[in-house]
């Protein structure tokens, strides 16, 4: 579903972060002098191969470990990685962050790619949890790519997440197809509508469900319920939008050194390069 919402016209992040991709890859790699590149959430990779081949047209050589919990995805990556930089080693880690941040050597000189804005479905406090963490697992020479959707235009950033075909509507309100399977509870997808807003106090979009109708949703595996009333709203999930400078600001309390700023001519999205420093 999230392929299809990546090829919608409203959906601007996936071609903008692309094309930035596309026309500085030589000066991003030349930037940040690493031997390993890992990428988090990746997913099929396909972003990333414009930073793989100039890791190998620079340097003829190196490491590409990418992390993911899907293993299919991780697969689709080996293969188109495999076939077009034979030269590269290909490391795979079917994980969670956490877990695939924790496991790659520090002595490696890496560069963390970090891409698609995931970075703003993190709340506040997920996010200081996720910069901490990263800070902490890198090594004296590794760098981050960190490619985040700025704050621009309210009616750009909501038809964004509210396109007129409804395919973001469909992705948000699977969640609760798939709460069903897994808790067995009885969510009526018929019975629930989805509402997208840009909150420019948070600076962020906020996506929520909300129920058309009164409906007591159980749970019997936990012996649980609530009534969900009619008009009111569940929030899913967040996609906040960064100021670029503020940012970098930010990720110095956590040892992270600004050295480069990508961006597309209208200014919709950035790609920041950091570099690990040894102290604060």
């Amino acid at each position: 579903m999230f392929e299809q919402i990546c090829k919608l016209p409203e959906y601007y992040l996936t071609r903008t972060e692309n094309s930035i991709l596309f026309e500085t890859a030589g000066k991003i790699i030349a930037a940040a002098p690493v031997e390993c590149v890992v990428e988090l959430g990746a997913g099929t990779s396909k972003k990333t191969l414009h930073l793989l081949s100039e890791q190998v047209r620079q340097r003829k050589r190196g490491v590409f470990a990418p992390i993911d919990v899907s293993l299919s995805g991780l697969a689709a990556s080996r293969d188109i990685v495999k076939e077009e930089f034979p030269l590269l080693n290909f490391h795979g880690l079917c994980s969670r962050y956490e877990e695939g941040i924790a496991g790659i050597e520090k002595k490696l000189p890496t560069l963390f790619v970090f891409l698609g804005s995931t970075v703003g479905n993190f709340n506040r406090s997920e996010f200081v949890r996720f910069f901490r963490h990263l800070s902490e697992s890198m090594g004296p020479k590794d760098y981050l790519l960190l490619g985040v959707d700025r704050v621009k235009d309210v009616e750009v950033l909501e038809k964004a997440y509210d396109d007129a075909r409804g395919v973001t509507a469909v992705f948000i309100l699977n969640v609760f197809r798939n709460i069903n399977r897994l808790m067995k509870s009885n969510f009526d997808l018929r019975k629930m509508r989805y509402h997208s807003w840009y909150n420019p106090q948070w600076q962020q979009i906020e996506m929520y469900a909300i129920s058309i109708a009164t409906q007591e949703i159980l749970f019997p595996s936990h012996a649980a319920s609530f009534v969900w009333e009619k008009d009111d709203r569940i929030l899913v999930e967040i996609s906040r939008k960064f100021e670029p400078v503020r940012l970098q600001k930010q990720l110095q309390f956590f040892g992270l050194k600004p050295v480069g700023h990508f961006t597309d001519p209208k200014q919709w999205f950035s790609l920041l390069l950091f570099r690990k420093v040894s102290s604060l």
